[in-house]
């Protein structure tokens, strides 16, 4: 059977897919506040101007249990679809979302990290190699781990998030 058919493959589920996906964005950060945050500015701006409301908007501390706190307490809401969080990707010691995050998740979805390196090696070259970003599915939501930086921010959210977020909230309910 060919994808091209629209009744079958990923066409007829983005056709299913919600045009707005409440989204709640966190930014791992020892030292950032709300004013300093451009990457997870930039995030909700983004997500706003696409139509996606931004359900809420936190700061923690690059502590693994305090990651994992509060994305379990974010994601304790009714009314949300997609958690995004910005920073704590890269391979310093004190980058540890990644870990924090990937033990809660029920599913990972490789190809997003895949794809975001790739996209990353296009505009930075090697560096892009150090980039953990990661993205998955955990209680019915989909989850994406994303650099801190407005550039990398950018490439996640034009390239990969915004094009797709609809398709995959609406199939992460699915797994409810």
């Amino acid at each position: 059977m060919s994808d091209a058919n629209p009744s079958h493959g990923s066409h007829h589920h983005r056709k299913q897919a919600p045009a707005k996906v409440p989204t709640a964005v966190i930014t791992v950060s020892d030292t950032r506040t709300l004013e300093t945050d451009t990457g997870g500015g930039r995030v909700v701006e983004c997500l706003e101007g696409a139509g996606h409301p931004v359900v809420c908007r936190e700061i923690v501390a690059d502590e693994p249990s305090l990651i994992q706190a509060l994305l379990a307490r974010v994601l304790e809401q009714e009314d949300l679809g997609a958690v995004i969080l910005t920073g704590g990707t890269g391979v310093a010691p004190r980058d540890q979302t990644p870990e924090a995050v990937e033990p809660l998740l029920d599913r990972v979805v490789p190809g997003f990290g895949e794809l975001f390196r790739m996209l990353s090696y296009e505009e930075i070259g090697a560096a892009a190699l150090l980039s953990r970003a990661l993205a998955g599915l955990v209680g019915g939501r989909v989850v994406f781990v994303i650099p801190g930086s407005r550039g990398a921010v950018r490439l996640a959210m034009e390239k990969l998030i915004l094009p797709e977020i609809g398709h995959l909230a609406g199939e992460a309910v699915k797994t409810r």
